[in-house]
This record gives C-alpha cells, sequence and structure tokens, in this order.
C-alpha cells in the first residue's frame, strides 16, 4: 500500500518550475499561483490564473519544488481529476490544464464546456 496521497488536482513538475521561476522575478517569496475558473470564452467556461498571496478559508493548496498551487472550491469542483501543466513549443510557452470533465475546448485551450 502507498503513503502516497492522490490529489484531486496534479501540479506538475514543469508547472511548478516554471512558477518558481516567475515568483524569484517578482521577489515576494509569499507568491502563489492560483488557477481558477469563470463563466465566458468562446465554449462557456474559462481558465484563468493568477499569482496570490493569500489563501482564502476553503481553498486547496497543492506544493511542489516549494512553491504552491491554490485553487477555490467552487473551481475545484470543475477541476478534479485534472492537471496543470505548463508547455513550451511552436505556439509558444503557457500554462495549460488538462481537464477530463471537459465535453469540449476551443482551440486555444483556455475555454471548455461541461
Amino acid at each position: 500500500m502507498s503513503d502516497e496521497t492522490v490529489l484531486p488536482l496534479q501540479f506538475t513538475e514543469a508547472a511548478a518550475k516554471k512558477v518558481k521561476l516567475l515568483i524569484s522575478d517578482e521577489e515576494n517569496p509569499n507568491l502563489k499561483l492560483r488557477v481558477y475558473i469563470t463563466g465566458g470564452g468562446c465554449s462557456g467556461f474559462q481558465y484563468g490564473f493568477t499569482f496570490d498571496d493569500q489563501v482564502n478559508d476553503g481553498d486547496m493548496t497543492i506544493e511542489k519544488q516549494g512553491v504552491e498551487l491554490v485553487v477555490d472550491p467552487m473551481s475545484l469542483q470543475y477541476l478534479v481529476g485534472g492537471a496543470v501543466d505548463y508547455t513550451e513549443g511552436l505556439e509558444g510557452s503557457r500554462f495549460i490544464v488538462t481537464n477530463p470533465n471537459a465535453k469540449s475546448t476551443c482551440g486555444c485551450g483556455s475555454s471548455f464546456s461541461i
């Protein structure tokens, strides 16, 4: 039996590494990456990312490489089973969310429908 806890949302090594670099550029070690979902986008919901130095009541935090990913409870319900990753490619570099709950996504990958 494994002692590893299964988290409702994964925070990849690549994403944590990039967040760590961005936080060091900001010179504020208290910053955390907040991922959230809002209404909008071409598919109904869209992902958002921001730096935040607060953790609110009910927020879930995931730590990796000394940095934290923060998700509010409303957004988490749409992200369960997903992953926050960072990718660099021909389209540029960006944070991406892999979301098994999304029934469809738009071409840019930043909005989805349930």
